[in-house]
């Protein structure tokens, strides 16, 4: 485990703790009340994996921050490029002036990207403002106006990411009028096929669906776009079919239509590539990155093929996007990567899913397990048959891990997200899967 935490998890007492409790009650005086917090963690500090609360109880991390901490909480590395560079210069506006950390990440990105077309980069504070800066750019380029989109999608909160967000109402929720144009179809979910047809004889349909729109009520011509996650994360972490990304791009280039993939949270590692989309070889159009890209420090991105970012001078910018502290935490964050942590995220994965896949024969309410890398899902499912979504169970199931000191979050109906950071270890995933086979038979027990 780690030295500054010899023992993970270590939960002393039941939380929150009274420190934890005074947090609690004074956040919610103040802070928003639109926050989700799935249970009472109140944070002091973290290293690696591990989290301490204000009371000194020390829990296993299986959240990242939501994949953000890619190299861990706190990496050693990352925290001394980030001393030094505030130590020289905390900002300047990269909209307005030139310096060493934009220019050096914006090759590294461009240089790492898929494919072999010349890439160009432009920098963002958020997941939400680089699909916002897509959006605009695709318009730009292609003349066009519409988008395509898919149930399911989750790519941000601003107004028109969240015009392309499909995964829970909440989010949308008295919040019309959305931006217009926007269409949203089936994603290539073959555990719940949203077509009602099984792999192997549908036709791949979630793609040729598309053909079908385009013929009888969405003319082709003028869609600007089609913006997918390579691997649906608020979605339920859905590994979409082999042919998938492959024909949908091809159907995206027969017409036109710029592909645009959100990488914001399958990106920089977490899949065992350095991209998801790396997986079914396919060369986007455009990429959005943001979360793991810095290891907690806010920055997003959008790579562009550079023939399509062709938008003239003040169609775009940011104050914020690309600071010099979070872009030398980025570069620092990719040495990393590059060195060892994919190769991790790579092996340990696979360890992760072999473990969870033996879990899945000893419970019932297992109905899935999927993911790439340390990017996985588990499905809880009430009948394995009807594959009916379970949950209030999958609630219990977080609370109790958290009772035990382990961190989990959901994501989709009722699927348990494994985003640990890329630093884990087999043994750190022995704990973990310790934890949930508990949490899984006592809710199976009632």
């Amino acid at each position: 485990m780690h030295t500054i935490y010899p023992q993970v998890p270590d939960v002393k007492s039941p939380p929150p703790g009274p420190a934890s409790r005074e947090l609690i009650e004074t956040d919610e005086q103040f802070v928003s009340p639109s926050y989700t917090r799935s249970y009472p963690l109140a944070v002091k500090s973290g290293f690696g994996t591990a989290l301490e609360d204000m009371d000194g109880n020390v829990y296993l991390d299986f959240t990242a921050g939501i994949a953000v901490c890619a190299t861990g909480h706190c990496h050693p590395r990352v925290v001394a490029a980030i001393q030094q560079q505030a130590a020289r210069l905390l900002h300047i506006c990269g909209a307005d002036f030139y310096y060493p950390p934009l220019r050096d990440l914006a090759r590294k990105l461009a240089q790492i990207a898929p494919g072999d077309s010349p890439k160009r980069v432009l920098f963002t504070n958020s997941g939400a403002e680089a699909i916002e800066a897509a959006i605009k750019l695709a318009r730009y380029h292609t003349r066009r106006q519409h988008i395509i989109a898919f149930h399911g999608a989750f790519h941000g909160r601003t107004m028109g990411a969240l015009s392309l967000t499909a995964s829970k109402v909440t989010q949308r929720r008295r919040f019309e009028p959305m931006l217009p144009e926007v269409t949203h179809v089936g994603y290539g979910n073959c555990f719940r096929c949203p077509y009602n047809l099984s792999y192997g004889t549908c036709g791949i349909e979630c793609v040729t669906y598309l053909e079908k729109l385009f013929k009888s009520m969405l003319p082709a011509e003028e869609v600007a776009a089609i913006i997918v996650e390579p691997i649906q994360g608020e979605g339920g972490y859905i590994v979409p079919p082999p042919e998938y990304h492959r024909d949908l791009k091809a159907l995206a280039d027969r017409h036109g239509i710029l592909y645009v993939v959100d990488e914001v949270q399958s990106g920089m590692g977490r899949t065992g590539k350095m991209f998801a989309i790396e997986h079914w070889g396919v060369e986007p159009d455009l990429i959005c990155l943001a979360k793991g890209l810095a290891s907690g420090m806010p920055l997003g991105a959008l790579i562009a093929r550079a023939e399509f970012m062709d938008w003239e001078k003040g169609s775009h910018a940011s104050t914020f996007g690309g600071n010099p502290v979070s872009c030398v935490a980025a570069l620092e964050t990719i040495a990393l990567l590059e060195e060892e942590l994919i190769a991790n995220a790579a092996v340990v994965g696979s360890y992760l899913m072999l473990r969870l896949r033996e879990l899945h024969t000893r419970h019932r309410l297992i109905g899935d397990v999927r993911g790439l890398g340390l990017m996985v899902g588990v499905d809880l499912v009430k009948d394995q048959s009807l594959k009916t979504p379970a949950v209030v169970e999958r609630d219990a199931v977080l609370q109790s891990c958290f009772q035990r000191g382990l961190l989990l979050l959901g994501c989709g109906e009722s699927t348990i997200r494994l985003c640990p950071a890329l630093v884990v270890t087999r043994d750190e995933v022995d704990t973990a899967l310790k934890i949930l086979d508990a949490a899984l038979t006592d809710c199976e027990r009632g």
